[in-house]
């Protein structure tokens, strides 16, 4: 919503508003992502959506002293920490955590400190779990993209690394959420692990949104997500 907004550089739509018409339609939380380049969500938003809604509000951030300076200020429930590339149209992947373990120790640090609750956006792998548990984050989100663009084989096997990712982090005790690229078709399967407790999904519902609306959009992918969790 914030996207095609932004397109006129005027006021309409009102993310804020689709925000308010997703809870009513059955979503349990909102997710925004704050990009340093604010290509779609504004810091008035983020501002807004905290303040207007009334339930958890997520705010996907770069580990940046700006993004931590933001979320300070507006104290959202969540924050989730994911990788952030001028030039890409869209997340690519997970944040390496194994590689900018002590980069990142301080943003987990302060946020959880501060009562926002941190997870950390990864592709699902042992490594990248096991570094999320040593910086003492209790969340993280497996990153769904390779299995959404996948088929066939491919597919069943990175399906299969998220079950195994969602094990682990059951072991650990670590919170499990997924997200990104899944749609009416491929939600059923990651939504029946039953290790996955949150899912996160935008892009396709805005998309959707356009042919049946957002309240129905919402709606149907709820009844999907529910009926796999059965």
């Amino acid at each position: 919503m914030a996207t095609i907004r932004n397109a006129r550089g005027q006021a309409h739509p009102d993310p804020v508003l689709a925000a308010k018409l997703a809870v009513a339609a059955g979503a349990d939380g909102i997710t925004a992502h704050l990009r340093e380049d604010r290509r779609h969500i504004s810091d008035k938003d983020i501002a807004r959506l905290k303040k207007e809604i009334n339930v958890p509000l997520n705010l996907e951030m770069a580990a940046t002293e700006e993004m931590l300076e933001i979320a300070l200020k507006t104290r959202p429930d969540y924050a989730c920490i994911v990788p952030e590339k001028r030039r890409e149209v869209t997340t690519e992947g997970g944040i390496n955590i194994v590689r900018g373990k002590k980069r990142l120790a301080k943003f987990v640090d302060e946020l959880q400190a501060n009562g926002i609750k941190v997870s950390l956006f990864i592709d699902p792998e042992q490594s990248q779990i096991k570094a999320a548990l040593d910086l003492g984050a209790k969340i993280v989100e497996l990153h769904t993209g390779s299995y959404c663009n996948a088929k066939g084989a491919v597919q069943k096997k990175e399906l299969n690394r998220i079950k195994k990712a969602s094990e682990i982090c059951a072991e650990l005790d670590i919170e499990c959420h997924a997200g990104h690229g899944l749609n009416f078709e491929n939600v059923g399967r990651i939504a029946e692990i039953p290790n996955i407790v949150e899912l996160n999904i935008g892009h396709f519902l805005i998309g959707e949104a356009i042919f049946i609306g957002l309240e129905r959009a919402i709606g149907q992918m709820r009844a999907r997500i529910d009926a796999a969790r059965q």
